[in-house]
């Protein structure tokens, strides 16, 4: 069978020759006679793989010495806990609320301290990005927390938050590795890497040194606390070795084909493509305001339930995937995330056009 074009938000598609490289690898690594899913975490080989892995990822996100970098499990969803479980000296943090994933971490924070709202664009169903220049930032936060590309709503932050000299975390989930970053406005970054780098069970996390010590919560469990995994290269229990095998993959296929300056120009190519034929058209139209449009994720709806049942149902059948939008907000969503050739944007676009001259 054919692949198809598969728009899922993630797990997502992947690079097509790393695939193939790790089905030709599947049985035997590189002579060694196993599998790397077979292979120990503390073997020679596997450290090769981990550490080329980091240096890689290093390089393409031009990573300083004073940050470690840490291949997590848990889920981005952990990482909600960990951040003030690692962070809340003063048991006070600042949220922005622009999605799902900002609520959730938001209403994990306040089980720890006092987590409080600077900005939210709820009035509107999160189609939007606050204008976040001059927020009610206070002397005693620990740190600002923005989720900055919303995988849901279909929104990305275009400029960080003026966080007045406060510490900023990012969930980056959905727009890591999609764009050049600059790693030094951070104190924390962190990612689920089943979106734009690998399969569903790695976490990347990117702290600043300062930030990980043994100065946590009471109650913090031993895994959850960063210097935990810093301190043991991120080997203190088994890793998802699998899961780091393909993320190095993607690493090298992004620093092969450009690295991340490239990436931009392409996924804004892309973006641009699906964005001015949902400006254009009569039937389909975008959910979000423009300034605040991700590169990574296009909700659209017809305005009609019965017809984007219909869109859904016959994009399926033409080998268009996963184009039903998140249960909460309905309609449809494409994420072109890195891997999603712009072959198979033009493809779709020219399916929407197809089915809104048969449907209008």
């Amino acid at each position: 069978m054919a692949r198809v074009y598969n728009f899922s938000a993630g797990p997502a598609v992947l690079p097509e020759e790393v695939l193939k490289e790790a089905a030709d690898e599947m049985l035997d690594y590189r002579g060694c006679g196993m599998s790397v899913m077979e292979m120990s975490h503390r073997s020679k080989v596997f450290d090769t793989i981990i550490k080329e892995a980091e240096a890689d990822l290093r390089k393409l996100m031009k990573i300083p010495d004073n940050y470690k970098v840490m291949f997590l499990q848990g889920g981005a969803s952990l990482q909600f806990a960990a951040v003030p479980m690692n962070l809340m000296k003063n048991r006070k943090a600042g949220y922005i609320l622009t999605g799902q994933w900002a609520k959730k971490a938001f209403a994990e924070a306040k089980i720890f301290g006092e987590a409080v709202e600077l900005a939210s664009s709820a009035d509107k169903t999160f189609s939007y990005i606050p204008d976040c220049s001059n927020l009610p930032i206070t002397d005693d936060m620990d740190y600002v927390y923005i989720c900055e590309n919303n995988t849901i709503y279909g929104t990305k932050f275009k400029e960080l938050p003026n966080t007045k000299g406060k510490l900023l975390v990012a969930d980056q989930s959905s727009c890591f590795l999609s764009e050049p970053v600059d790693v030094t406005k951070y104190g924390v970054i962190y990612a689920g890497v089943q979106k734009n780098v690998g399969p569903a069970g790695v976490v990347v996390a990117i702290v600043r040194d300062d930030l990980i010590t043994d100065d946590v919560l009471e109650g913090t469990p031993t895994m959850v606390k960063w210097k935990t995994q810093a301190d043991a290269d991120s080997l203190y229990n088994t890793p998802p070795c699998y899961g780091i095998y393909i993320c190095g993959k993607v690493f090298k296929w992004l620093l092969k084909t450009g690295g991340l300056e490239e990436r931009k120009k392409i996924n804004e190519e892309k973006a641009k493509i699906l964005y001015d034929y949902l400006d254009e058209s009569k039937l389909f139209k975008g959910t979000v305001e423009k300034e605040s449009r991700s590169l990574m994720n296009v909700p659209f709806v017809t305005g009609n339930d019965e017809l984007d049942a219909k869109f859904i149902k016959e994009a399926k059948e033409a080998g268009f995937e996963n184009l039903k939008g998140h249960r909460t907000v309905g309609g449809m969503r494409a994420s072109i995330y890195n891997a999603m050739p712009i072959e198979g944007v033009k493809k779709l676009v020219e399916f929407m056009k197809d089915f809104e001259a048969k449907n209008s």
